[in-house]
């Protein structure tokens, strides 16, 4: 490796560092906050009911950040997780076995990515407005399965699953699937050749092209993936409450991507890390959790993930622009100094 690449490598790495440092630092803050407004939040069950409740955003931020990273978006997640909900509950209905039925509903969230993927990659068109357009046409589909009614009483031993914790632990269930997931989209992003392809999409997709990477395939494949979780997500969150509506989720779609930008991944693509990601999803958790227990209302928690939202894009972009002013006049330094020395000789 030359001197150049070592030295852009080292400055990648530790701007990547100094970002996850830098939200550690606010989790850190978040967690003293939080002991210090309610003498509940350090409790166990409390801890297990924090874990618990932004589980279903997780699992959906985690196939959601590789989709951005490769410069893409999708914004049907929730509502794929409401279809998945309601064909559950649909099928429960229909007296259809448990497994059957879950099997079923991955499929058809891995159909609605499929379906998202296609629209994108084989038309090319812009993933904003076809996931903008399929967060509405699955949403109605929804409605459409299950209309305004709620169907519950699901089996015993899969309810159990959505509320119990893991023997010996205050961990969730659920939340033990998405750290298990967590550590998958992990090695899969920054130790595999995958990772690296998909970063090389997002920095410059016609140089990944002539490089050899299969853009279509690599991003069929994640929009499905995207697809699939996010009906995860919808069973998880059903199990969880044990209610299949189809408004679950309603809205989860913008936490979700708050937690993406928030983690390090830039709306442009081509960087962030599953770490940044995971760090952001506790920090807006926690955040939420010490609101919720100061008694604030619900409005006041939209605007607290709507500024965080705007935040995680502003916040980079202003340290970019910061970063690349101090280059230039570090440049202008060097440039006068030469000047300067060859005058005077």
């Amino acid at each position: 490796m030359s001197q150049n690449q070592t030295g852009t490598s080292t400055r990648r790495l530790a701007r990547r560092v100094s970002w996850e440092t830098m939200l550690a630092g606010l989790l850190a803050i978040a967690i003293l906050g939080g002991a210090l407004v309610n003498r509940d939040f350090l409790t166990v069950e409390n801890w297990s009911n924090l874990l618990a409740n932004f589980v279903e955003i997780a699992l959906m931020a985690l196939p959601l950040s590789l989709i951005v990273i490769t410069g893409e978006i999708d914004l049907s997640v929730a509502s794929i997780l409401g279809l998945s909900s309601s064909l559950l509950g649909l099928l429960w209905e229909a007296k259809v076995a448990m497994p059957l039925a879950i099997l079923l509903c991955l499929l058809l969230g891995a159909a609605a990515g499929a379906l998202n993927g296609f629209l994108i990659v084989r038309f090319r068109l812009p993933s904003l407005a076809v996931t903008i357009g399929t967060l509405a046409l699955l949403r109605g589909f929804a409605y459409i399965l299950l209309g305004d009614k709620a169907v519950a009483d699901f089996p015993p031993e899969y309810t159990a699953f959505g509320i119990g914790v893991i023997p010996f632990t205050f961990i969730p269930m659920p939340f033990a699937l998405f750290i298990i997931l967590a550590v998958v989209f992990w090695i899969l992003l920054h130790h595999t050749t995958v990772g690296r392809r998909l970063y090389a999409i997002g920095g410059n997709q016609t140089a990944a092209l002539f490089s050899g990477v299969d853009l279509k395939r690599l991003k069929m494949l994640l929009f499905i993936a995207s697809g699939a979780i996010s009906a995860l997500a919808g069973i998880v969150y059903t199990f969880r409450f044990s209610s299949s509506r189809a408004d679950n989720g309603t809205g989860f779609e913008l936490s979700a991507i708050a937690a993406v930008f928030l983690g390090g991944v830039t709306v442009q693509g081509g960087k962030g890390t599953v770490t940044g990601v995971v760090l952001s999803l506790l920090l807006i958790g926690i955040i939420n959790n010490v609101l919720t227990l100061a008694d604030v209302a619900n409005e006041i928690l939209r605007i607290v993930t709507g500024s965080l939202l705007i935040a995680s894009i502003l916040l980079p972009n202003l340290i970019a622009s910061t970063r690349e002013r101090w280059r230039v006049r570090q440049r202008l330094r060097e440039i006068a100094k030469f000047g300067a020395a060859s005058t005077a000789k």
